[in-house]
């Protein structure tokens, strides 16, 4: 297990350009210039960002620049050396730098620390066609997490990313077999462990991550309260905070569904920015693991949105996810040690990381 991992996220626009080309593009080749571990771009289904502009695919007039989420993950000097290129893009946007603990090919029993055993998230890189066995491999690792009786998992795929190093950029023509996605999944940190050593043999050349969380609620049932954290560490640097809320793209709010009525309250509330994100396979809570079918009329997909702010903005907007999450969905906080929010008008916050606090 490598302790000294970074996984660097970056929140922007569809449309945004740097020169002559697509931001989005500029970020990856930087990605597999630097010949990244693993690294991924998502578009978006709905978000905000600091000019508060609505941008959601139900709309056909608010479609033209959907959110996008690039994550990169590797050793620390990696991913600073890539900051160092990505902030020579001066990008509009968010950039966030988290902890984590990776472990890459073949892994058997694995003994956490400490701080991950009450609640871990597992994140699993794998080509968008690779398979275990008979089946998708990314609904094994679903199925596994959810025999396990881990709180929940979601598979987001990507359009464009690195494996190992190397650009795999999905197609209109072509298998886009390594074309990375990952599977994000939420649960207490012994069922984790417990479920490692079998994906660990499952998959050919497995990458995974494990990150510390609070589970705050699970299908409306409240758990824990997002962990109060100082504004600064004890060096002045500024410490954020992050919600991410699992829901099915059925799961209804008061008006409408949960994620479009959580991203239109965060918007008319001030928030900084919110990003949702559909997926195409998982489950969260005792629900059997669904995706996408042929002969479905409504889609049965998870979606997961992101919020990331100052830990006292993030109590405010907690009370909106409350209240959102009444009676289903599965709400986890984090620790953000580094963010910066850049736009026209300025930038908000540093990329310098701040002590470790649990959140």
């Amino acid at each position: 297990m490598n302790e000294d991992c970074l996984k660097l996220t970056i929140y922007f626009g569809e449309r945004d350009r740097v020169g002559d080309g697509f931001l989005a593009d500029a970020l990856v080749d930087t990605f597999a210039r630097e010949k990244l571990a693993t690294s991924l771009v998502m578009r978006g289904s709905s978000g905000f960002g600091a000019k508060h502009q609505l941008r959601t695919d139900r709309l056909l007039t608010l479609s033209e620049d959907l959110p996008l989420v690039a994550v990169a993950v590797d050793r620390r000097a990696r991913i600073e050396r890539t900051l160092e290129h990505v902030e020579e893009l001066d990008l509009d946007g968010l950039v966030t730098l988290e902890r984590a603990r990776m472990l890459t090919d073949r892994f058997e029993a694995v003994e956490l620390p400490r701080d991950l055993h009450d609640a871990t998230k597992l994140t699993v890189y794998v080509g968008r066609q690779a398979r275990a066995g008979s089946r998708p491999a990314y609904e094994a690792v679903v199925d596994l997490l959810h025999r396990h009786g881990v709180a929940g998992a979601t598979v987001l795929l990507g359009v464009d990313g690195t494996a190992y190093g190397v650009r795999q950029r999905a197609r209109f023509l072509g298998r886009n077999s390594d074309v990375p996605l990952m599977v994000i999944s939420v649960g207490d940190g012994e069922r984790i462990a417990a479920a490692l050593p079998e994906l660990g043999q499952m998959l050919t050349r497995p990458l995974v991550t494990l990150e510390r969380i609070v589970v705050c609620k699970r299908d409306g049932r409240r758990l824990r309260e997002p962990t109060y954290v100082p504004e600064t560490d004890h060096s002045g640097l500024q410490t954020w905070q992050k919600l991410m809320v699992y829901a099915s793209e059925q799961s209804q709010a008061d008006h409408g569904p949960l994620y479009v009525d959580l991203i239109r309250r965060l918007r008319e509330a001030g928030a900084a920015g919110a990003t949702s994100l559909r997926g195409i396979w998982g489950y969260h809570g005792d629900h059997t693991p669904h995706g996408d079918s042929f002969w479905q009329l409504r889609r049965r997909v998870p979606v997961v949105s992101v919020i990331v702010d100052t830990p006292a903005n993030t109590q405010r907007w907690y009370a909106i996810v409350d209240e959102v999450t009444a009676e289903t969905g599965l709400v986890t906080s984090e620790v953000v040690p580094a963010y910066r929010a850049s736009t026209p008008a300025g930038r908000r916050g540093g990329l310098r990381l701040a002590d470790r606090r649990r959140g």
